[in-house]
């Protein structure tokens, strides 16, 4: 049996579980989270976490390195950045209009007094300047991952620029991330345990009431998120990055499995990039620089829920969004996915955040906490699945720049 089937297999084994603790023994459930699915889905998120500022620097200090030229790697970064933004536009876009159509907030609703103490989200400009990081290996004790990424990003343009003098240190940097590679196998060997935990807490921590009455709320969540990842990035998938979608979901699918039952995009982030250089053949400089960048700021899952959230807020008070508001939502939340850390829950931080923009009580994030787990676990693997479309695009748009350079060459 392959690993995806594998992990399959765990995830529909702790929804059953999650299910049995629900219907007929909710007595058992905490006692078994605390001895058994707790250890267990906890072990195997810590080796994840173990792994991902050590895979975070070195791939991106080889992706970086690996683009010798200046001009490639602006190029390069450019186009990371623009298809980001761009895709996380449209997720919007795509949320509020299906919210709009469907009304979820229409009705009866009533609060179940679920309470969520919002942080304060730091301004765009602080983060910016935040991106250079005063202390480095602090910022990798932090898991500040946009400061990491600078980091590693300065480091493998030195190298790049300094060529034969530091061949070594490159040679040692590229044997770091053989043995990183190594530990990941290992590691997704636990995999199948590890999502049957954690599906497992997740089912059986929500009861079947308060999924219920959020019923409307999460179709219109996992609609969005379905044609955002069919029409969107199967489109980006075909046009721009030259390859069958159904190839590229299939060969994407055990990190996507991975993703959903973790509710990480960080903590999926080494699975991610070898299952893309693997399966999609994205050059391992591209995949080294778009998808540990993706991670920390490509949240378009996250985008679509806040969309389809912050409407579906404004219909349960009755406050009309206008058009004024509704491009500040687009603009708040695109801007808002810059420098978020890739854990789970962090969703929420922001939507109080795109909240605070448009006037609307934040205490209403209330409304949606119930059942943002079992979302969670959605979206981050639609956010993962971006991060690999626009690394096979940027694969392939380079690969023909090259072809195109040695014609001209040869001519």
């Amino acid at each position: 049996m392959s690993l995806t089937k594998k992990i399959l297999l765990g995830m529909v084994l702790g929804i059953i579980v999650g299910l049995i603790f629900n219907l007929v023994i909710p007595g058992a459930f905490e006692i078994s989270k605390t001895y058994v699915l707790d250890p267990l889905g906890g072990l195997f998120i810590n080796l994840i976490k173990m792994l991902v500022v050590p895979i975070v620097i070195l791939s991106l200090v080889l992706g970086t390195a690996g683009i010798s030229d200046s001009k490639t790697l602006g190029r390069i970064g450019i186009k990371t950045i623009g298809f980001f933004l761009i895709s996380t536009s449209i997720a919007l876009i795509i949320a509020m209009t299906l919210a709009f159509i469907f009304q979820p907030g229409s009705g009866e609703f009533q609060l179940d007094g679920a309470t969520f103490e919002a942080s304060e989200a730091p301004p765009v400009m602080e983060t910016l300047l935040n991106i250079v990081p005063d202390n480095p290996f602090q910022s990798m004790v932090e898991g500040n991952m946009l400061q990491v990424i600078a980091f590693s990003i300065l480091i493998g343009f030195a190298l790049s620029r300094l060529g034969e003098k530091t061949a070594g240190i490159l040679k040692l940097v590229e044997q770091g991330n053989e043995i990183m590679m190594y530990l990941v196998n290992i590691v997704m060997k636990l995999a199948p345990y590890g999502a049957f935990a954690l599906i497992a807490i997740a089912i059986g921590g929500q009861g079947l009431d308060a999924i219920a009455a959020m019923g409307k709320y999460m179709l219109i969540v996992l609609l969005a998120l379905i044609v955002h990842l069919l029409v969107t990035y199967g489109s980006a998938i075909s046009l721009l990055g030259k390859m069958n979608p159904i190839q590229f979901f299939k060969g994407f699918a055990p990190a996507m499995v991975v993703a959903f039952s973790t509710s990480s995009s960080s903590a999926t982030l080494p699975i991610s990039m070898e299952t893309a250089q693997k399966n999609l053949k994205v050059k391992k400089s591209v995949s080294g620089f778009v998808q540990p960048l993706g991670a920390t700021i490509n949240m378009d899952g996250t985008a679509i829920m806040q969309g389809v959230a912050t409407v579906f807020i404004a219909q349960i008070y009755g406050i009309e969004l206008g058009i004024v508001a509704l491009l500040t939502v687009i603009l708040t939340a695109t801007l808002a996915s810059i420098g978020t850390a890739g854990v789970p829950g962090v969703g929420l931080i922001m939507l109080s955040m795109v909240l605070t923009s448009v006037g609307l009580p934040v205490e209403a994030i209330a409304l949606v906490l119930g059942v943002d787990r079992l979302l969670d676990m959605c979206r981050t693997a639609v956010n993962i699945t971006g991060d690999a479309a626009c690394a096979v695009f940027i694969s392939k748009s380079e690969e023909k720049i090259e072809v195109n350079n040695q014609t001209s060459q040869s001519a």
